[in-house]
């Protein structure tokens, strides 16, 4: 019989329901939901009221680095659908004007270094992008999901051939905060 202890525990708020169905655990709240599968052979989640208590049957390193991370995405979340988080984004550009914008699940880049064909970046999940003016803003209630689409969009205007030095044309991420 394997020997279960108690590592971490997550308290979560009123106004935040949280459901464990198997590996998924669904946490909503009022700005949304999130729901994120929780896998590793010496590590569960259980529910208890409204705890969400982590327990481990190992205890080295990497199986209490894991508690850890699950501690510490478990709180984000509960964070995110209750506040939501934002990113902010900045366009730049020196040499030639380029022009951004959304067009249905993706972020268009046009004329970035004087290029005929436009670059496209994904937007991951439920993630909403807004273009106002130089910036670029990302809002939603999982932080993974705008850090990846943030990142997808700094990535489609990677300078590739010209010296970084002179060209520092791009979309450069500025900040990221929790709502409040």
């Amino acid at each position: 019989m394997i020997n279960w202890k108690e590592k971490a525990s997550v308290e979560f708020p009123e106004g935040v329901d949280v459901k464990l169905e198997g590996a998924n655990l669904t946490i909503d709240g009022p700005k949304g939901s999130i729901i994120r599968k929780y896998i590793y052979n010496y590590v569960r989640i259980q529910l208890d009221g409204r705890t969400v208590k982590i327990q481990s049957s190992k205890e080295n390193r990497k199986t209490l680095a894991i508690v850890s991370t699950w501690e510490s995405l478990i709180r984000k979340s509960i964070e995110g659908v209750t506040h939501g988080y934002t990113y902010e984004m900045k366009i730049d550009y020196s040499h030639y004007p380029m022009r951004v914008m959304v067009r249905g699940n993706e972020v268009v880049i046009e004329n970035f270094l004087g290029e005929r064909s436009s670059r496209r970046a994904k937007i991951v999940g439920n993630s909403k992008v807004t273009v106002k003016g130089d910036r670029v803003i990302i809002e939603g209630v999982d932080k993974q999901q705008l850090g990846d689409t943030a990142a997808n969009i700094e990535r489609a205007t990677k300078i590739k051939g010209f010296d970084p030095r002179v060209f520092q044309d791009g979309v450069f991420i500025i900040g990221g905060k929790l709502n409040e």
